[in-house]
């Protein structure tokens, strides 16, 4: 008679009760601590690709701000120019006029627009005070005059305004 095909028995099948190898043991232990180690890799790596992401951001608008700043004096001569000239309608005035407010324009479209402070009260973050005028009918701390104007908005402030400042009674 012949013997029937017994199917083989897998060493890694275990039976419910039966004490397990202690290859297989091991054998998931070293699985679990595999496991941990890429999961571990993998935040990781995550969180290098955000704060990569975050640095990016941070140099790209620390470059635009120092690019945009180096434009400061070239508005400001502008500007002086300009009152110079108050009142010409020359051509070379109107000229003088038009550049100077295409390049406003390109500072506010990087993030940084020419604030007008005169009626505002005075904040030490947003403004520098460069002189101080007794003013009975007026609030203390109202900006009169901006001497120097000041560019940009909330944390991204490019120049302060340097201001004349009023004080009250």
């Amino acid at each position: 008679m012949a013997e029937p095909d017994l199917p083989e028995r897998d060493a890694d099948v275990t039976v419910p009760g039966a004490p397990e190898p202690a290859e297989s043991t091991d054998l998931r232990a070293r699985v679990a601590e595999l496991e941990d180690r890429w999961r571990r890799t993998l935040a990781d790596f995550d969180n290098f690709r955000k704060r990569t992401a975050r640095e990016s951001v941070a140099q790209r608008d620390q470059e635009r701000a120092r690019v945009a700043a180096m434009w400061l004096p070239v508005i400001d001569n502008l500007d002086l120019a300009i009152s110079h000239a108050d009142g010409d309608h020359t051509p070379l005035a109107q000229g003088v006029r038009a550049i100077r407010d295409q390049a406003l324009e390109v500072l506010a479209q990087l993030g940084f627009p020419r604030r007008s402070d005169v009626g505002e009260m005075f904040d030490p973050s947003r403004h520098e005070a460069v002189a101080v005028v007794h003013q009975p009918d007026t609030e203390s701390g109202t900006i009169l005059q901006v001497v120097r104007p000041g560019y940009g908005t909330g944390e991204h402030q490019l120049r302060p305004a340097a201001v004349v400042v009023a004080k009250g009674d």
